[in-house]
């Protein structure tokens, strides 16, 4: 941690939880704090996510992006009718884990289902 005048940049463990990047200026800390409970919240809703697409490839081909769509698509049903999951999701969107849930998910079925979650969280 550096002062500089009363801006303070700090990176590291701060706390319970992991702060990638932080700065505290004026008293006022200005960044996010991922916790251990946010990493539980998301290491669920991406096992969740990955048995939903997993379950729906056995049923659905993904061949072409028309069917890539169509697993992504009913993959979105099943989330959005679990309220529980959806808000994982979003809150994981919120709190800035969403890249985390991409590279997890990297393939354009995938893809499809983050951008569906981008879209809730803009939305709410």
């Amino acid at each position: 941690m550096e002062p500089n005048g009363n801006t303070y940049d700090q990176k590291g463990l701060v706390g319970i939880g992991h702060q990638s990047i932080g700065t505290v200026k004026d008293n006022a800390k200005v960044a996010g704090v991922i916790n251990e409970a946010q990493q539980q919240n998301l290491a669920e809703a991406v096992a969740q996510v990955q048995q939903i697409l997993q379950q729906l490839s056995q049923s659905y081909p993904t061949n072409t992006t028309t069917e890539q769509m169509i697993v992504a698509t009913e993959a979105i049903k099943k989330i959005e009718s679990d309220p529980t999951l959806k808000q994982k999701l979003i809150s994981a969107s919120s709190a800035g884990l969403l890249g985390a849930f991409e590279k997890v998910l990297d393939n354009p079925v995938g893809a499809f289902v983050v951008s569906a979650i981008k879209g809730w969280q803009e939305g709410s």
